[in-house]
């Protein structure tokens, strides 16, 4: 038993491994990722600590002295300074008065450290002077530090007083890396553009699972079921092509159909209509040809799930209703309808979880267009973090919009076991030993 147990473990343990891997990992990176604010701009490793233009704005919002002093030289008298002016060929006595008395001083303006340049014992000429304090100018403006310490060190370094609170502003702002930040699921809350895009998905799920992905399935279902053999196999082998055709493909073949050159307008040109891209010129057409692009996709799959269920249905329970004197409508609510429950669930649960997830569709048929008509939430999740137009990936945001899906799916999924009753359904049948 013990080795049966064992031997059990070893064939199972790929499995468990691939689990864990392609699935377990995935989902727990994408919560870590979804509590940062990774983008491009900061990268995906450590940043450093810069004083760039675009750090200075924010930090006018905080600090507006502070930042404006940053955004202008300082001239700090120091050893490397006066190495400099030595290798100017200027007089010695300039140097050795400089290092004497003003080593370490700080001006915060040109003239400043030109009028005390002019007031040395050996009075240089203007251009001179000029040329002196040229080789003391000090800034912290677009230099990198790679930690706290050295940014905290250049600025007082420069005179800058900062106090402790004030320091850890300048850092925050000047900081670029990633942080640890819950302000991404703060921006879904708020945003009215995700409040669109999540009506959009709502919509999008909708429309299809209930039209086409259950509803026309289970009526393709049925028609086949009262089919001759050979013709409902055809007939089957035909609704599979949209599944089994390249996605790009397929796409392709639709928006032949609907662009200013395809089948419609070259139809509609024959009464008078001008031509135009039907897939794209209204969001209602667009959304029409969204749910049926989608649509005969997953209609296709729920047919065969149906269709294989209806098969396990006795035969003898269609015989007795026949000789009953049922018609074909009763026979499919009181025969067939009651045992379909659990395809119907596992097919409804499954088409949720794929709809939510998948995007490739809209994607090559409008881009989420026109005007962002039909961006639902994983279209919306990829632009944000893989492909934008500004240029600027939000990993974090992007992995916190992919959570969101993963709480929605499995809350769905959850939902549909107990409205199905899946406790009866994996029941113990009541049959006596």
């Amino acid at each position: 038993m013990k080795s049966s147990r064992t031997l059990g473990l070893v064939m199972i343990a790929p499995a468990a491994i691939m689990i864990v891997l392609f699935f377990l990992m995935p989902v727990v990176l994408t919560a870590v990722f979804s509590m940062t604010n990774m983008t491009t701009a900061t990268g995906i490793s450590g940043g450093v600590y810069q004083i760039a233009p675009s750090s200075l704005i924010a930090l006018k919002s905080a600090l507006p002295e502070i930042a404006t002093e940053m955004a202008e030289p300082r001239y700090t008298i120091d050893e490397a300074g006066l190495t400099a002016v030595e290798d100017l060929g200027m007089a010695p006595g300039i140097v050795a008065e400089l290092r004497a008395k003003h080593i370490g001083e700080v001006f915060p303006a040109r003239r400043d450290v030109e009028r005390m340049i002019k007031d040395l014992t050996e009075r240089p000429s203007t251009r001179e002077v000029k040329q002196i304090s040229e080789q003391f100018n000090r800034s912290v403006l677009n230099t990198r530090f790679d930690s706290k310490q050295q940014l905290f060190s250049a600025l007082d370094s420069l005179g800058f007083k900062l106090t402790p609170e004030q320091k850890e502003t300048v850092a925050k702002t000047t900081y670029t890396g990633w942080t640890w930040t819950t302000d991404n699921f703060s921006r879904m809350a708020t945003s009215p553009d995700m409040a669109r895009v999540l009506f959009n998905t709502v919509l999008y799920v909708a429309l299809v699972l209930m039209l086409f992905n259950v509803g026309y399935a289970l009526l393709l279902a049925i028609w086949t079921h009262y089919m001759p053999p050979t013709s409902a196999s055809i007939f089957r082998g035909i609704w599979l092509l949209p599944r089994i055709t390249p996605v790009v493909i397929y796409v392709m073949l639709w928006k032949w159909l609907a662009w200013d050159s395809g089948f419609i307008s070259v139809l509609m040109g024959k009464f008078g209509y001008p031509p135009k891209n039907y897939l794209l010129d209204t969001a209602y057409h667009a959304w029409f040809f969204v749910v049926l692009i989608n649509g005969f996709i997953g209609a296709s799959m729920g047919m065969l799930v149906f269709s294989s269920a209806m098969k396990a249905i006795p035969k003898s329970q269609f015989y007795a209703s026949e000789v009953d004197g049922a018609s074909r409508w009763q026979q499919i609510r009181y025969i067939i309808l009651p045992q379909m429950r659990w395809p119907i669930l596992f097919v409804t649960c499954y088409q949720t979880l794929s709809l939510l997830a998948s995007f490739n569709e809209i994607l090559l048929a409008t881009n989420g267009g026109p005007g962002n008509a039909t961006e639902v939430w994983a279209l919306s999740a990829y632009h944000t973090a893989l492909r934008n137009y500004a240029g600027n990936l939000e990993y974090g945001l992007g992995a916190a919009m992919a959570l969101v899906l993963v709480v929605i799916g499995v809350t769905l999924s959850l939902l549909y076991l107990r409205v199905f009753n899946y406790g009866t359904l994996v029941a113990k049948p009541l049959i006596e030993d």
